[in-house]
């Protein structure tokens, strides 16, 4: 099976492709439109850390017709996003085993830990995918908001994100993100990008964005204990800066599921529940860690007498012991 990169000679094979991708990242195609990313087939650099990496499989499909993927990666992320495989119509019939295979070659040696994708669980692709070594860690179901939300508004103070508002954000990911997709989706250590709202000089709202020609995407991360906070979002979302006539997509994890209530509410329209797929390219080992002997007084400790190694020292006996006597004694 010849599996190789894609290139320029390969542009009629896009063509042909152009609308029988199965895309597989629900963050790009919704806010950017499913056009740009087979595109982005021929373009390695889609900004200054992002980079694009298309691979085409031959004789994977009973049909003949060659498999085509494609995974992006943020250089320093620690995950790597699969963004569409074609033709759709034969995905199906395909054994996507070797691919995955050689794509998780690649973005371990780019840096990746982890190769994720979106899938919704009636899709045939679901279960290819689970046998090349891909497995649920999340669900998630993406609502869409045409116009300006419906409800009762609380004015809150929303601010964006700043360096100060970091340690607050992380305390409040591990509050409400559970271990698991901890490991997989770490929350970023800086330039974070959305609003945060205090309580009681807590974080208790952080609200992720990011910003597509074709829509918005929101991502909450609420604590339990936010009061009133369907009221809150409705004011948020009326005042959200640069958002024009674009829909927004607010994305609920299976552990805020709570959220859709107030999601509801706001007259935003549910789309199917996605299976958020993880392939592991690393293996967790717990390790020691050696720790320096701290300094005493401004110096560092010292011991007492000078150490041999026990294959060179001599065991004192008894009666050597005794020859010598202490002079210290306890009386």
């Amino acid at each position: 099976m010849n599996i190789r990169p894609f290139g320029w000679r390969d542009l009629p094979l896009l063509l042909s492709y152009r609308d029988r991708g199965l895309f597989l990242d629900s963050t790009r195609v919704l806010i950017h439109g499913s056009a740009l990313i087979p595109m982005g087939s021929l373009l390695t650099f889609l900004g200054p850390t992002i980079r694009n990496y298309t691979y085409r499989c031959e004789n994977s499909l009973p049909s003949g017709l060659p498999l085509i993927g494609q995974v992006t990666y943020a250089m320093g992320a620690s995950y790597a996003r699969l963004s569409f495989l074609a033709p759709e119509n034969a995905i199906e019939r395909s054994d996507l085993s070797a691919l995955s295979e050689y794509m998780a070659a690649q973005m371990g040696r780019q840096g990746a830990f982890h190769i994720l994708a979106d899938v919704d669980e009636s899709s045939p692709v679901y279960h290819l995918l689970r046998l090349a070594g891909f497995a649920i860690y999340a669900r998630q179901r993406i609502w869409r908001l045409d116009g300006q939300p419906i409800g009762e508004e609380e004015a809150v103070s929303w601010g964006a994100c700043k360096p100060s508002d970091v340690i607050g954000t992380r305390s409040l990911y591990c509050n409400v993100v559970p271990g698991l997709v901890q490991q997989v989706e770490p929350l970023p250590k800086k330039n974070l990008k959305g609003f945060v709202h205090y309580q009681n000089g807590d974080i208790r709202a952080y609200i992720e964005l990011k910003y597509g020609r074709n829509g918005i995407w929101v991502q909450p991360y609420v604590h339990p204990d936010a009061e009133n906070f369907d009221r809150q979002l409705v004011y948020l979302l009326r005042n959200l800066p640069g958002r024009g006539d674009r829909p927004l997509y607010i994305c609920v994890r299976s552990y805020q599921s709570w959220l859709e209530t107030a999601i509801d509410a706001l007259g935003a329209q549910p789309g199917s529940e996605q299976a958020v797929m993880v392939r592991h390219l690393t293996i967790a080992l717990r390790v020691k860690q050696s720790y320096p002997l701290p300094a005493m007084n401004g110096t560092h400790a010292e011991p007492t007498a000078p150490i041999a190694q026990i294959q060179n020292s001599r065991l004192l006996e008894l009666s050597e012991v005794e020859k010598h006597p202490s002079t210290d004694s306890i009386s």
